[in-house]
């Protein structure tokens, strides 16, 4: 779960509550160990007790063994504090963004996350799991803690789940499933995979109020919604390692989405007609990924080159249609859309040591391209949708890119170790259609980071980074909202946004206790994306001047064992965000669209000893910023925490068999939407309140190996 910060005094609290913990966990693990900062040897092979090498955390496989895992992933989601962060949506390669490394090398390609990538991973292969600063690891771009998972491959080995879910009033999802294999191949290993481990089957039901200014009632809407999704994907890879140490890598996939959404609706009010509503979306994609890469000895140092391709088709419609009860006519409009994208990026990194510094230069070069068809019918008279006229809807954008970067570091002290980065990058950005256009930009970027290994179980991380963000190239074209006319125009002026982004992470290892995590973080950005005027009545996603967000956040992890709790392990999450821009319309500052203010998670897990039986709960709750266009506002919440449980059982016939409760604290969403007669900062047109209803959900997991 992603959470943030809401206010500098949130982030002050977060600090002194790190310390208060810190002091806590640290008195109560120092009773239990050696020596404060040394790790017995003569510690249980079952205890999440790490060894320190080489400033590094070392847990050895047999640490997960009362888990009764069977991937990397299970083993992974159980290592106190440590969170894996997802992968980049940015265009291009780039710099390392996540922070899991597999034998020291990072995950190539982007339509694999981490966790899939583990998850393909018996954990019968993981040899150990080592934890440090990323600034040690000699990668570009990577900082605070970061995991390398060492493997030896099987020469054959598989794994198997499927999750059934089961919700009322809704169709059950079956098809969530996943089977994966691995083992040698010649020289090299190989893994194979198909999932469909995105696939949902969700919908609410829920009552909608649209008040005048006066608080008067004007019409009421009884919603249904359903909201069905499949992602079957297929994918596979294979990695040789020479006998003179070349490291080749390629991997494929292939994937479809099929997207169906549902919502029927009656609307009805005091001396009115009943009118029968239907809002649908679909969208049937496809979409494919190559990537390819051969790291070799060359010049007294290594040379990497990258290949990566990716390709995606997409075919979108919408309807929006309403029947009055009296059989008068009905209103309607229909936008259907095509969207083709691709990317091309060819990639180099040579890397070499000089003494005790270790330097890296990468160049890339990248071409994206998004191609648009759409239209926009109108309901008439006759029952037939027309054609009706939508500017900048049609066009295509197109980006060629390239960066350099000089990458720097090394050890300042025996527990102090620097990197650098420094570069740029440049980009030609076109646009075809109606005021198409070329541009090109020049941007500097870079960082400069700190770890500091200040005992052998507290690390500190800092890092100062000049950020170029990307643009995403649907907010180029012309959108529409068919039940409330909150449409967006085209805009061909967008710019990448820019920042500055400084950071500092603390990590405590508590031992046998468990750990704990405090990371604050400030950024100051240039040219943010948002909602623009651009005429007295039409507004599109532009730029603003600038924004500013402060965050912290902390995570903590016990392991209750030393207080009498055998086997109970608790994982805390808490953060908020405070963020702030100067809105166009009043002048005044006001939070960036959508961005978090505040969220917690609570992990509870209890694997019983001498048994194969687990329980535990989890529960989470957040909110963010809402959103604001210059004609309306939303703002929600939830009416409660979302609470699960489950119990498991190890070993059923070979198989292990997870039995979850959701959503135990019924959670509803509510919200308020208010619609101004012409700009924000006018009169208010009317008020929409919802509250939409999920019930109980209810999923077992079947997993095993092979």
């Amino acid at each position: 779960m992603t959470v943030l910060y809401k206010s500098t005094a949130r982030v002050a609290f977060a600090a002194f509550l790190f310390a208060g913990i810190s002091s806590v966990a640290m008195a109560q693990d120092q009773s239990a160990a050696v020596a404060p900062d040394v790790v017995s040897n003569a510690q249980s092979s079952t205890a999440l007790t790490p060894r320190t090498e080489n400033g590094r955390q070392i847990y050895e496989a047999t640490a997960f063994t009362r888990f009764a895992p069977q991937t990397a992933r299970d083993m992974v989601g159980q290592i106190p504090g440590f969170t894996i962060t997802q992968v980049s949506g940015d265009r291009g390669l780039g710099e390392a963004t996540q922070n899991v490394l597999i034998n020291g090398q990072r995950i190539s390609g982007k339509g694999d996350s981490a966790e899939a990538v583990l998850g393909r991973t018996p954990a019968r292969s993981v040899v150990q799991l080592e934890i440090g600063d990323g600034a040690t690891f000699n990668i570009s771009g990577l900082n605070g803690q970061v995991l390398n998972v060492v493997t030896k491959p099987d020469s054959f080995s598989g794994n198997f789940a499927w999750r059934p879910e089961f919700r009322s009033q809704l169709e059950p999802r079956w098809y969530n499933a996943e089977i994966n294999i691995s083992g040698t191949l010649g020289k090299g290993n190989y893994t194979f995979g198909i999932n469909n481990n995105d696939s949902f089957r969700n919908g609410f039901r829920g009552i909608e109020e649209n008040r005048n200014t006066a608080g008067n009632l004007l019409f009421s809407r009884n919603q249904v919604a359903n909201f069905d999704g499949d992602r079957p994907h297929i994918g596979a890879s294979y990695s040789q390692t020479s006998d003179g140490g070349s490291i080749f890598n390629t991997k494929g996939s292939y994937e479809k989405f099929r997207f169906r959404r549902n919502v029927d609706t009656t609307r009805f009010g005091a001396g009115l007609v009943d009118i029968n509503e239907l809002s649908t979306g679909r969208e049937d994609e496809w979409n494919m990924e190559t990537s390819t890469d051969y790291e070799f000895a060359a010049l007294g140092g290594r040379l990497k080159l990258v290949n990566y391709n990716r390709f995606e088709h997409s075919a979108f419609k919408r309807l929006f249609r309403q029947d009055p009860a009296d059989r008068t006519t009905p209103t309607g409009s229909r936008f259907d859309q095509v969207i083709d994208e691709g990317e091309i990026v060819l990639r180099s990194e040579f890397k070499w040591k000089a003494g005790k510094s270790d330097w890296q230069i990468s160049l890339e070069g990248a071409r994206n391209f998004l191609d648009s068809s759409a239209q926009l019918f109108e309901l008439v008279n006759t029952g037939v949708f027309e054609p009706r006229s939508l500017p900048g809807a049609n066009s295509r954008v197109e980006e060629k890119r390239a960066q350099a970067i000089l990458s720097y570091g090394r050890p300042l002290t025996k527990n102090l170790t620097l990197q650098t980065t420094f570069g740029g990058e440049y980009s030609k950005l076109s646009q075809t259609g109606e005021n198409g256009q070329i541009r090109s930009f020049i941007r500097p970027k870079g960082s400069v980071a700190l770890a500091w290994k200040a005992t052998p179980r507290l690390d500190i991380n800092t890092r100062l980074q000049r950020k170029v963000g990307q643009l995403n190239f649907f907010d180029f074209l012309a959108s529409v909202d068919l039940q409330d006319a909150n449409n967006n125009a085209g805009n061909v002026e967008l710019v990448p946004p820019q920042s500055w982004l400084a950071d500092v992470e603390i990590n405590r290892s508590l031992g046998a206790a468990g750990s704990i995590k405090l990371k604050v973080e400030a950024e100051s950005i240039s040219d943010i994306v948002d909602q623009i005027p651009i005429s007295p009545t039409e507004e599109a996603i532009g730029n603003l001047p600038s924004a500013r967000r402060i965050r912290g956040q902390i995570n903590a992890s016990f392991l209750l064992d030393n207080i009498g709790w055998k086997g109970a392990k608790l994982d805390l999450e808490f953060a908020v965000q405070k963020t702030a821009l100067r809105d166009p319309l009043t002048g005044m500052n006001r939070p960036i669209n959508e961005r978090g203010v505040y969220g917690y998670a609570i992990d509870f897990r209890h694997d019983i000893p001498d048994t194969q039986w687990a329980w535990g709960a989890y529960a989470e709750h957040g909110r963010d910023t809402g959103f604001y266009r210059l004609d309306y506002r939303y703002n929600g919440r939830s009416s409660a925490p979302f609470v699960m449980a489950f119990i498991q059982h190890k070993d059923v016939f070979g198989l292990k068999v997870t039995g979850q409760v959701m959503n135990l604290a019924k959670q509803q969403d509510i919200s308020r939407e208010t619609f101004y007669l012409a700009r924000r900062d006018g009169p208010v047109d009317f008020i929409r309140d919802s509250r939409q209803r999920y019930g109980y959900f209810y999923r077992l997991q079947i997993s095993g190996t092979f």
